[in-house]
């Protein structure tokens, strides 16, 4: 059998696990430069707030209901994800943490008739140490894990643990699941899927093979195989490194200025750098990009960019950063309102294999120890406390978030204060 986990609204009760003020009333958490709307509470969908609608046009509602806004907080919402997955990795060996929030568990070694009671254990520890609640579906397959999860958090009768073990219990879940919600059917296979009066997952489940692979492909026909109790999708407990990396963000102000456009670019470039060390990776190539808001019709538009060949390849935040500016010198153009830049490194080779270069200058070992050492104290102290110059202090290029809570669990400074004092007075 396999479980998956899901968090339940996970950044909405991030924010509610450190304010407990917030249960009952509706949260909404919007995205970079508090422009839409990310995460919603279970009571800000019963308002209607859709997923995606644009924060500014909501904000009358948001104040007549009382709701609780709050910008998007990653460095909290990454800690929490941590802090949960690291807890399931202690209630099975094979673990695949699916997203931010979801996690595969492969359940073999249990028996049908513990299964249950072993969920509601795990559901229980994870609330019980993080605060987080969660959502776990279990079933044969993980499409039918997928679906068991939807009807954990759906269907109060099963207080967040929904197993699918009978046919008569698959069959009902199948038949409540539309099929845009299958796991792997997007947006244009499901409008396919409905012109061919296929409206359930059940309705799908039940069609022809044959019709299914010939419309569908191989990977349609898998999810078919895995509605109907057939194991296509193994837990993956290695997954694949990433091909590409990208960092970018769209300003808090426009800049217009080359300092802080560079301060801007060197950041994201050291993003790259930290995340190609953290899969053992190196990049051969380099691609900087910097343009104007698209969505301004009185100013002109400038989209420029550029791709490098690194002359070694590298995961070195010196030599990224580098190059990064390099390029941003030849693209800049003075007196243009830039909205947005981007960094991305691609074309990866592992750490160990790099092909050296005969008029290479660079002490290579130096440049991994050094970046050794600054991970580890960044890792133990916090993001960024050691940081190259280029990087920067005037930040002008953040985000705007007004309404950005604390990091509660990865800075001392805004850790919760909890105040022992006994007030009553004590007899002489």
């Amino acid at each position: 059998m396999i479980a998956l986990i899901d968090c339940n609204n996970f950044f909405c009760s991030c924010e509610r696990v450190f304010d407990p003020s917030l249960e009952g009333r509706p949260v909404v958490v919007l995205s970079n430069n508090d422009g839409i709307v990310i995460a919603r509470s279970e009571e800000a969908k019963a308002f209607g707030v859709p997923m995606g609608a644009v924060a500014y046009k909501y904000r009358d509602l948001f104040r007549e209901k009382d709701f609780a806004v709050f910008s998007s907080n990653y460095v909290l919402y990454g800690d929490m994800s941590k802090r949960v997955m690291s807890i399931l990795s202690g209630f099975a060996s094979d673990v695949e943490i699916y997203s931010v929030d979801e996690a595969f568990l492969g359940l073999e070694e249990y028996r049908n008739e513990d299964i249950r009671e072993f969920a509601i254990h795990i559901r229980q520890t994870v609330k019980q140490w993080t605060g987080m609640p969660v959502g776990i579906g279990i079933a044969k397959t993980k499409t039918l894990a997928k679906i068991a999860s939807h009807s954990a958090k759906k269907i109060k009768d099963y207080n967040g643990v929904c197993v699918l073990k009978t046919e008569t219990e698959i069959l009902d879940a199948l038949h409540r699941t539309p099929v845009d919600e299958i796991w792997g059917i997007g947006r244009r296979l499901s409008v396919m899927l409905h012109s061919y009066g296929i409206h359930s997952a059940l309705d799908f489940a039940k069609t022809n093979q044959n019709w299914v692979k010939q419309k569908m492909s191989v990977t349609g026909l898998r999810t078919w195989k895995e509605l109907n109790g057939e194991k296509c999708f193994d837990i993956d407990t290695s997954p694949e490194r990433k091909k590409s990396i990208v960092t970018s963000r769209t300003f808090g102000q426009y800049i217009s200025e080359f300092v802080p456009l560079s301060e801007a670019v060197s950041n994201f470039a050291s993003k790259c750098a930290y995340k190609l060390r953290k899969q053992n990776s190196c990049a051969r190539e380099l691609y900087v990009y910097i343009r104007t808001n698209r969505f301004r019709t009185d100013i002109s538009q400038v989209y420029e960019s550029k791709i490098i060949e690194l002359p070694v390849a590298t995961n070195s935040t010196i030599e990224i950063v580098k190059y990064a500016n390099i390029i941003l010198k030849e693209i800049y153009k003075p007196d243009t309102l830039y909205s947005k830049a981007g960094v991305m490194v691609q074309n990866f080779v592992p750490d160990d294999q790099v092909q050296g270069n005969l008029f290479d200058t660079i002490d290579r070992d130096k440049h991994n120890k050094l970046m050794k050492t600054i991970d580890g104290y960044n890792d133990s102290l916090g993001r960024e406390k050691l940081r190259l110059l280029a990087q920067g202090f005037t930040r002008q290029w953040h985000l705007k978030n007004e309404h950005l809570s604390r990091c509660f669990s990865t800075n001392i400074k805004d850790a919760i204060i909890v105040n022992c004092n006994d007030k009553k007075e004590k007899p002489e």
